[in-house]
């Protein structure tokens, strides 16, 4: 009778090889997740929204959460980026004015209650209570919507309304639906004596 070899169990066959650490991209993976997840929330329940419910949402458990982001101002700035940027590169282009910036900012005002949260910070500027990053994330929308000013315009009078006029909307951007807040918004900027443009988000 032949004798079969005995396998090499220190190796396993071709077939049986397990695939390659995907640690990174399950990392990866996880972050996109998380983001995605709080943008969501932030968008439905302001920046007050629990941690836990974003993990929950993106299919993590709390302890994922904080490998990515160690606190809650990590978190909200990670999503709120994305708007941010969206108006500094809409500002940036060489076509813009003041009304097309503030049609993309008045897009982002009706999409998250997170991102009208972060634009009352400015209107309380030198209040206690006001987080670091939403200070400087509003500090870069008004530099971004500034740059657009011209002599005259109803938003270039004194230093602090600017960032007043746009906290003044954003109180108005209420309702169950989107086009609702819309309508709502719009009707506070006429109501300023400012022109907005087409109210969307900035796409390259």
């Amino acid at each position: 009778m032949t004798q079969r070899p005995t396998p090499d169990r220190r190796r396993p066959a071709n077939d049986e090889r397990r695939p390659a650490n995907d640690g990174r991209r399950a990392a990866a993976r996880n972050r996109a997740a998380l983001i995605a997840a709080a943008r969501e929330i932030y968008a439905e329940s302001g920046l007050n929204a629990p941690l836990s419910a974003i993990a929950r949402r993106a299919g993590v458990g709390q302890g994922v959460l904080y490998r990515h982001f160690p606190d809650r101002a990590a978190v909200a700035t990670a999503v709120l980026d994305e708007n941010v940027r969206q108006i500094e590169q809409v500002a940036a282009e060489p076509a813009a004015d003041i009304a097309l910036v503030l049609g993309v900012l008045t897009w982002h005002q009706t999409q998250s209650a997170a991102f009208i949260s972060i634009l009352h910070a400015e209107g309380a500027s030198g209040a206690s209570g006001v987080p670091a990053y939403a200070t400087a994330l509003s500090e870069r929308v008004e530099r971004a919507l500034r740059g657009h000013l011209v002599p005259g315009h109803p938003l270039a009078g004194e230093r602090g309304d600017l960032m007043v006029a746009v906290a003044m909307v954003s109180g108005a951007v209420t309702g169950p639906t989107r086009e609702h807040r819309e309508r709502r918004a719009l009707a506070a900027w006429r109501l300023l004596g400012v022109e907005v443009g087409p109210v969307r988000p900035f796409e390259q």
